[in-house]
């Protein structure tokens, strides 16, 4: 199973981006990807508020994001979003973009 890196919004609507995030997890295992989406565990233990919280989850996810296999970005593209496209693109890893915000 090939291992997918979930690249979605997370700040402004937290809740709804939270759900949406989920959503676009299960698409991936329905197209055989194992899912990774950092903004769905990071937040579970550090404060998105938090200004070095918030790097620390932005780095710890950019580590993992360099032993997938693609990444899945979803929807609009916002700042943190696009650190994780820059890197991909810097190690070749294969990029898929899917949809808009509302999807």
């Amino acid at each position: 199973m090939k291992k997918a890196f979930i690249c979605s919004a997370y700040s402004g609507d937290i809740e709804k981006n939270t759900e949406r995030a989920k959503r676009y997890c299960l698409t991936a295992i329905d197209h055989g990807y194992a899912p990774f989406a950092p903004h769905l565990l990071y937040p579970q233990f550090l404060c998105d508020e938090s200004r070095a919280d918030r790097y620390a989850g932005i780095q710890c996810g950019l580590e993992f994001l360099k032993c997938c296999d693609i990444v899945l970005v979803f929807g609009d593209i916002t700042y943190g979003m696009k650190k994780e496209i820059d890197l991909a693109a810097e190690l070749k890893i294969p990029i898929e973009y899917i949809g808009g915000a509302n999807d």
